[in-house]
C-alpha cells in the first residue's frame, strides 16, 4: 500500500468526504510531486493535484498512479478548481490542516469552497509518523550522501581555516554527491563557539585545541538526512575527552531504549540520567531526539513532554550534548528506525573521537 492509499483509507474511517492538503510536504507525501502554491483534494476513491503552468507538466510525469492533475489558471483559479471538485464529488465534510494554514487562509478556504473546515491535521501527522520502505531508502540515501561529504571535509579543518569555509565544503560536497539541498543551514562551530546548539558559522578561524561541532543534512527524493560530530584539532584535554565520551555514553543509552510502544520521554531520560550522573545534567537543555522524514523536525518527539508511545517504523534522531557556555560543548547525532523489536542506526559514520 502507497501512501495515497494510506490517506484515502484514513480519510473514508475518519468519517471525512475528503481531504484538502495546502503543505508542501504533505501534498508530495500523497501525490509524489512537491509543487508550490498548489493544493490536492484526496477523497476515499480520488485525488487531485491543482497546480499551475508551472508545474502541470512535471506533476503529469511524476504524480503516483491515481493522481488527476489539474490546471488552474487566472480565469480559473486556484479555489474554483477545488469549489468545482468538491462539488463533483459532493464534498460535506472536508478534513483540513488547521496547524499548517494561518488562521486567516483557514477562512478564506471556508468561505471560498462554502464548507466548514474539519481539523485533521492529526490524521496525516499519524500517519507520516510511520515511514514506508520506500520512505526508508530515501532517508538512508540522503544520509550516505552527507556521510560523504564528512570524509571529504574532515581533511580540511586544521587551524586557520574558518567556520564559514567548512560550512561551505559540507553544502558543496553533498550537493556534488546527489543531495537536492540542505536539509537546513549547516551549523558548523569551533571553539567556545561550540558552546551553542545552534551556532551559526562565521568568520572565526578554527585553532589549536578546539572542538568543531558540525550539525547537517542533505535532502534526497524530498526527505532529509542530519548528523552531527564532533571532533577536536591537534588536542583535546582530559575534560574535553571526559564530556566526549559522557555524551557517547549517553546517547548509546538512548539508543538502547528507543524501541516502538516506549514513550519519548522514557528514550530522553535515559540519556539525561548518564549526564546528569556525570555532572553535566544542567548543560544538556533540549530533547534526546525529533522526528526525521520531508521536514527536518517533525513528529515524533524523544523529548521530556512526549509521554506518547512510540510508533513502529518512526525515524528519529539520537542527539544527546553537553554545553559548557564560553567553554566549549559536544554533541553527537545520529539517525534511528524503530523496528518491531528495537531500532536501527542507519547512521554508519564513526563516532569515537576523532582528534585532526
Amino acid at each position: 500500500m502507497n501512501n495515497l492509499e494510506r490517506l484515502q483509507r484514513a480519510v473514508e474511517a475518519a468519517g471525512l468526504d475528503a481531504l484538502l492538503l495546502m503543505d508542501d510536504k504533505n501534498i508530495f507525501y500523497a501525490t509524489g510531486f512537491m509543487p508550490t502554491d498548489s493544493a490536492a483534494l484526496v477523497t476515499p476513491g480520488a485525488a487531485y493535484l491543482v497546480t499551475d503552468s508551472r508545474y502541470i507538466e512535471a506533476a503529469g510525469k511524476q504524480c503516483v498512479s491515481g493522481v488527476e492533475t489539474v490546471l488552474n489558471t487566472r480565469e480559473r483559479p486556484l479555489m474554483a478548481c477545488l469549489r468545482d471538485l468538491a462539488g463533483k464529488h459532493g464534498v460535506r465534510r472536508l478534513g483540513a490542516e488547521e496547524e499548517y494554514l494561518s488562521h486567516a487562509m483557514y477562512l478564506r478556504v471556508e468561505e471560498a469552497l462554502g464548507l466548514e473546515l474539519i481539523p485533521a491535521q492529526d490524521m496525516v501527522t499519524g500517519l507520516r509518523q510511520s515511514k514506508s520502505e520506500a520512505e526508508l531508502e530515501s532517508l538512508i540515501a540522503a544520509q550516505r550522501i552527507a556521510e560523504r561529504a564528512l570524509e571529504e571535509v574532515l581533511p580540511l579543518i586544521k587551524p586557520g581555516v574558518s567556520e564559514r569555509a567548512i560550512a561551505a565544503e559540507i553544502t558543496y560536497r553533498m550537493l556534488l554527491h546527489g543531495g537536492e539541498g540542505n536539509s537546513f543551514d549547516p551549523i558548523v562551530v569551533a571553539g567556545a563557539k561550540s558552546s551553542m546548539p545552534h551556532g551559526v558559522p562565521g568568520d572565526e578561524l578554527i585553532k589549536d585545541g578546539d572542538f568543531v561541532t558540525m550539525d547537517f543534512g542533505c535532502i534526497k527524493n524530498g526527505y532529509c538526512s542530519d548528523m552531527t560530530r564532533t571532533v577536536a584539532v591537534g588536542h583535546a584535554t582530559e575534560e574535553m575527552r571526559n564530556v566526549y565520551d559522557t555524551v557517547l555514553k549517553a546517547q548509546l543509552a538512548g539508543i538502547a531504549a528507543a524501541r516502538p510502544g516506549v514513550p519519548g520521554a522514557d528514550i530522553h531520560n535515559a540519556a539525561a540520567a548518564v549526564i546528569a550522573e556525570a555532572g553535566y545534567g544542567r548543560y544538556f537543555g533540549h530533547g534526546f531526539g525529533h522526528g526525521v522524514g520531508l521536514y527536518i523536525h517533525e513528529a515524533p518527539n524523544a523529548s521530556p513532554l512526549n509521554t506518547a508511545p512510540m510508533p513502529e517504523g518512526a525515524v528519529i534522531s539520537a542527539e544527546p550534548g553537553i554545553y559548557l557556555p564560553g567553554r566549549f560543548g559536544v554533541r553527537i547525532e545520529d539517525v534511528l528506525y524503530l523496528t518491531g523489536d528495537g531500532n536501527v542506526d542507519i547512521t554508519k559514520a564513526p563516532k569515537e573521537l576523532l582528534i585532526l
